[in-house]
């Protein structure tokens, strides 16, 4: 069992000077007891090319040997098969095995026989689930020339088909992952696979974007890769651009500086310009010559993806913004009553923590990091005498500061937006207790929401070891010791018991959010 392959001794150089890459063989198996009749074969077909791919043979000898190599061996395009081997019907009986054994319906397997009165055609197409059936004094080498043709093409074509189809499968499942920026880079990636399959070109490429300079907030206008074929995938983990072969980056440098498309018989540079200025390339290389429409299509695709990434930086800054108003209210509040440092901050991850441990889903539990801050901003109505009173309150002071939680209730359940909605319950019921000695209601265990407890918690714990108008800091141990101590009477023990058991977790917030 021999590996052949035939290729080019001295390839042309493209046009900047280097030899292209060639590209894969096409795989075929010649099967057939008879030593002449593989040399022929390969002799005759030496020089034959399809699709800008060559020949690479593989010889077995007998249907054994036919068989163990196909175990090992998914790429093979075309089967040349003889009948009569080690036994009368080997042949057939191969051609069996590969359709139902090994589940292997792509291979184009052509029957040839010198024996034509032992596998009658009729018979053996009827039968068996073979692509054409040849008599060997026929096999001229203008008909061999026209089988390759026809099986290669064949081939050719169910791959194309059988590539879309699970690259539309991979398309759908991305699809609904699309909420941000970094989940677009893997459905666009999927969708450029799928459209060099549909265009029905070997083809390899990749799609970068660079975000205009007043626009580009923390990415700062670099070019960033969005889209990847298989070659090109290693991008998508450092998105580096400098990593690029220099003739693709030379490609997309002549296109950002030339602002248009380009291509020639194997190479297209899309350009694409957003109206907010932001630019989007797409770099495709093709086994043939493209025509028009291929070119129309892939400079749809590029500025679809170029618009989607735009729509979801947008997105993300104004969720970024919101994430940040909520900051601002919350650290207002707090250093209205004199109190500083990063509590709201710590108060929101330490909720996002609890949710994640409570087996909240992931957007409850963003909305959970962004509606906690907004715990005391009912505060705001409570007169400076008794906010920032140094010492301990009288009754009608106590009476008083009870109110913020209602206040704040009052101020954000006039929205209707979910996080609002969910800062209004937080505001109203973070200071009940799981005993029922809490205010403003006086719930009882889980009568107060999940989001509640888990604020009551977060807030208690933060304001034990930060300093305030009437109290030193605590350290980090004994405000644990009060929590366990709590736990059943002022906290839900469950909730407790999570924050006991993932400390590292909570002790990594403090170390990322410390006071200033």
């Amino acid at each position: 069992m021999t590996d052949l392959v035939f290729a080019d001794e001295s390839p042309e150089l493209d046009t900047d000077g280097n030899a292209p890459k060639p590209l894969e063989p096409w795989v075929v198996m010649i099967v057939d007891d008879d030593v002449a009749v593989h040399q022929v074969t390969q002799l005759v077909m030496a020089d034959f090319e399809f699709s800008g791919r060559r020949l690479q043979f593989l010889d077995a000898y007998s249907g054994a040997e036919a068989r163990e190599l196909l175990q090992t061996r998914r790429d093979i395009a075309l089967i040349l098969l003889d009948v009569v081997m080690e036994s009368e019907h080997a042949g057939l009986d191969l051609a069996r095995y590969i359709r139902e054994e090994l589940d292997n319906h792509h291979v184009r397997i052509v029957l040839r026989t010198g024996q034509p009165g032992q596998a009658p055609e009729e018979h053996v197409i009827k039968s068996y689930d073979i692509n054409d059936y040849k008599e060997k004094t026929e096999l001229t080498k203008r008909k061999l020339i026209t089988v390759f043709y026809a099986a290669l093409r064949s081939y050719r074509d169910i791959m194309i088909i059988e590539q879309s189809r699970l690259a539309l499968r991979r398309s759908i499942d991305a699809i609904t992952r699309i909420y941000d920026s970094h989940n677009l880079r893997r459905f666009a990636s999927a969708v450029l696979e799928q459209a060099a399959h549909l265009l029905g070109y070997e083809a390899q490429g990749l799609c970068a974007s660079r975000v205009a300079a007043y626009a580009a907030s923390h990415i700062e206008g670099r070019l960033k890769v969005l889209a990847a074929t298989t070659e090109y995938s290693r991008l998508l983990v450092d998105e580096e651009i400098g990593n690029l072969p220099a003739e693709v980056k030379l490609a997309l440098d002549r296109a950002l500086d030339d602002q248009i498309s380009s291509f020639d018989a194997h190479h297209f540079v899309g350009y694409y310009r957003s109206s907010s200025g932001n630019e989007t390339l797409l770099y495709m290389t093709f086994s043939e010559p493209v025509d028009a429409q291929s070119r129309e299509l892939l400079e749809i695709f590029c500025a679809n993806v170029a618009i989607t990434y735009e729509a979801l930086l947008l997105r993300e800054e104004i969720q970024d913004t919101q994430r940040s108003t909520v900051y601002i209210i919350g650290e207002a509040v707090e250093r209205r009553s004199k109190e500083t440092g990063a509590h709201v901050r710590r108060v929101g991850e330490l909720a996002a923590l609890l949710a994640d441990l409570s087996g909240m889903r992931s957007s409850e539990i963003e909305f959970m990091r962004q509606a906690a801050p907004l715990h005391d901003v009912g505060k705001i109505g409570i007169p400076d005498r008794v906010l920032n009173k140094p010492g301990k309150l009288d009754a009608e002071e106590w009476e008083v500061m009870k109110t913020h939680s209602r206040i704040g209730f009052e101020l954000l359940s006039k929205s209707d937006k979910r996080i609002l909605q969910l800062g209004a319950i937080i505001a109203h019921e973070h200071h009940e207790r799981w005993d029922g000695q809490g205010y403003p209601r006086g719930l009882l265990g889980e009568q107060i929401h999940i989001a509640g407890r888990i604020v009551a918690l977060a807030d208690v714990l933060d304001a034990l070891v930060s300093r305030r108008c009437y109290k030193e800091s605590w350290n980090f141990e004994e405000a644990l010791a009060y929590v366990q101590e709590q736990a059943g009477q002022q906290f839900d023990p469950d909730l407790v018991a999570k924050l006991m058991a993932n400390l590292p977790a909570v002790k990594d917030i403090y170390v990322r959010y410390p006071d200033s």
